[in-house]
């Protein structure tokens, strides 16, 4: 199983340099989101293409991965991600998804990439990818 953040999820439909990674990573182990950043990807593909389309695009790409929603415990450990400084409160959830699932996190955000070392799971950087 491996975490993807809105980051990677974004890469993968737009067609990007990393969704062949992705995707090969996807179907060969399996893919996890927190429910918060898939709403980012809903809501910055609303941005870019409408709401109606992207709302269509999500529910297709929903039924392939496991949306993880939070409980009490990772709202908890997303708080003290985002209190340590540096990231949003989503980053921090993608980051508390990753942990609770002992799964890899997979991403491109140069803030999360940046101060991996300060996190309990391991960072893929998806932004060399060929």
């Amino acid at each position: 199983m491996v975490v993807l953040d809105s980051w990677a999820l974004l890469a993968y439909l737009k067609g990007e340099p990393a969704s062949d990674r992705i995707e090969a990573a996807w179907l060969a182990e399996g893919a996890a989101i927190s429910s918060i950043n898939l709403g980012e990807v809903l809501y910055i593909r609303a941005r870019e293409e409408g709401t109606d389309p992207a709302v269509a695009t999500v529910a297709i790409v929903r039924k392939r991965l496991d949306v993880i929603d939070p409980d009490w415990s990772m709202v908890e450990a997303a708080a003290k991600i985002k209190a340590d400084g540096g990231l949003s409160y989503a980053d921090a959830f993608c980051i508390a998804t990753a942990v609770k699932l002992d799964a890899p996190l997979w991403t491109g955000d140069p803030e999360i990439v940046g101060l991996a070392d300060r996190h309990s799971c391991q960072v893929i950087d998806l932004r060399d990818s060929h």
